[in-house]
């Protein structure tokens, strides 16, 4: 059975999602550079040891990825987790963990990297948003992508409305990512992309506005 870390910046939801989908994994540790975070009350709920490495107690974030990946390694875990983790990691860091560390991230890569998301999205006017699920490297938000869910953008969405559907999108598709994972059926290729070895099924299509029939 695969063991996993997860690093989290605050309540917590995809961690909290993440256990709820029972599966065939270990979580080891939960981790937060946030004392006040509610996600660690919550893994502590779930019997999962928790540790705190604030990065306001470090001189630089060199330093603060030392004493993050130290803690990390105690656990020695087959994946690292980032669930709603707010800190820009360094390349040494990422580094360290390559293939083994991945993020979900608000939007559909590689459109809107970085914050603001869904206000940037609805500023833009797209029509379709949603989340990624991939895999870290140095670039941030750039990394190999494994899974992606979208949503349908309404003209009567606010950045709370459009938000909250794709935060429940991203509950589904980081507990696939993680089977996927668990089972052995993820792949980086030589070109940088991921392949979901012996899939089911071809992927579909989704169009927004719908087409005329």
């Amino acid at each position: 059975m695969k063991n996993i870390v997860i690093l989290i910046s605050g309540r917590g939801s995809n961690m909290q999602a993440i256990l709820e989908a029972r599966l065939p994994l270990t979580v080891a540790a939960v981790i937060s550079n946030d004392p006040k975070a509610g996600g660690l009350a919550t893994a502590q709920k779930h019997g999962i040891a928790t540790r705190v490495v604030d990065h306001r107690a470090h001189a630089n974030r060199a330093a603060f990825d030392t004493a993050l990946s130290t803690e990390i390694d105690a656990f020695k875990p087959d994946l690292v987790v980032l669930a709603g983790f707010m800190r820009i990691l360094t390349g040494d860091f990422v580094n360290r963990y390559r293939g083994r560390l991945i993020n979900i991230h608000p939007s559909l890569l590689p459109s809107f990297t970085g914050l603001d998301t869904h206000r940037r999205a609805l500023e833009a006017g797209v029509k379709v948003h949603g989340c990624t699920v991939h895999f870290v490297t140095p670039e941030l938000d750039h990394g190999p992508i494994i899974i992606q869910a979208a949503v349908a953008v309404l003209e009567s969405d606010s950045e709370v409305t459009l938000a909250a559907r794709v935060l429940a999108e991203e509950h589904r598709i980081y507990s696939q990512a993680l089977r996927w994972f668990c089972d052995g059926r993820l792949e980086i290729t030589p070109q940088g992309t991921v392949t979901i070895l012996a899939a089911r099924g071809a992927g579909g299509a989704l169009a927004s506005p719908a087409l005329d029939s």
